[in-house]
């Protein structure tokens, strides 16, 4: 079996270069493929291959100071679900362009755990009352293969899309607790740190994403898969992918 990792960690890298190198390499090394994104905000990382190779190329990660607490969501699959492994320099490991949605400039907005919200969906809302809106921040490729139930979706087909999109919402959103939420996690973080500096200080991030919320609790609440930039093109609730074709 294939092990197929997602991972991101927003700490700053002074030598984003360097970095990219040694990820590189070691990499190469583990017979590992996928994309490795560096920037001076943090790492964004894709990675597929034998289980020993992942363990050993997380385990020199997370022995940098910089990545001990490194969250890694980890799937399995018959296949390797990338074609090659490719490593890049980028202004931002996510883009988004605005400089009151970057994390190293903030502290953390909030988060709500998957347990908490998989218990808010089965009461209709949160511990205070407040109805929640699950606030999709993906784009409109990947919402076609599933979502939360009754989330609020918007026409975006790219993440710098997102604060024009949800400006109509903001008026009908003030009463309720929103809950920000993306693949993994880094897209929500970024949007949902923008929207509390931008007044709307009833956003939560959804901690570790929609693949978070599978592996913590499975798919209740949620319809559909989730899709994935790869080869298996989504997964379901058990992180099963919808295409697994062993190579022969």
């Amino acid at each position: 079996m294939i092990a197929n990792t997602a991972a991101y960690h927003f700490t700053p890298i002074a030598d984003p270069d360097a970095l990219c190198a040694t990820l590189l390499a070691r990499a190469e090394v583990a017979a590992l493929r996928g994309t490795v994104l560096v920037a001076g905000e943090g790492i964004n990382l894709f990675l597929a291959g034998p289980e020993a190779g992942i363990d050993g190329f997380y385990a020199a990660l997370r022995a940098d100071p910089r990545f001990e607490g490194l969250r890694v969501k980890t799937s399995y699959s018959r296949m390797q679900p990338f074609a090659r492994l490719k490593a890049k320099v980028k202004p931002e490991i996510i883009s988004f362009r605005i400089d009151d949605g970057q994390p190293l400039a903030y502290p953390r907005a909030p988060s709500v755990d998957p347990a908490t919200v998989q218990r808010w969906l089965r009461q209709g809302h949160d511990d205070d009352g407040k109805p929640v809106v699950m606030l999709d921040t993906r784009n409109t490729q990947e919402i076609e293969y599933g979502t939360f139930q009754d989330a609020l979706v918007l026409p975006i087909t790219k993440f710098t899309d997102l604060p024009e999109a949800l400006a109509p919402h903001r008026d009908a959103l003030r009463d309720s607790t929103v809950v920000s939420f993306c693949t993994g996690g880094i897209r929500c973080e970024k949007a949902a740190l923008w929207m509390r500096n931008d007044g709307m200080d009833n956003v939560l991030q959804l901690d570790g994403g929609i693949l978070g919320y599978f592996e913590a609790v499975g798919g209740e609440g949620y319809d559909g898969r989730c899709f994935v930039f790869d080869e298996r093109v989504a997964l379901d609730a058990e992180l099963k992918p919808l295409v697994d074709q062993a190579a022969d």
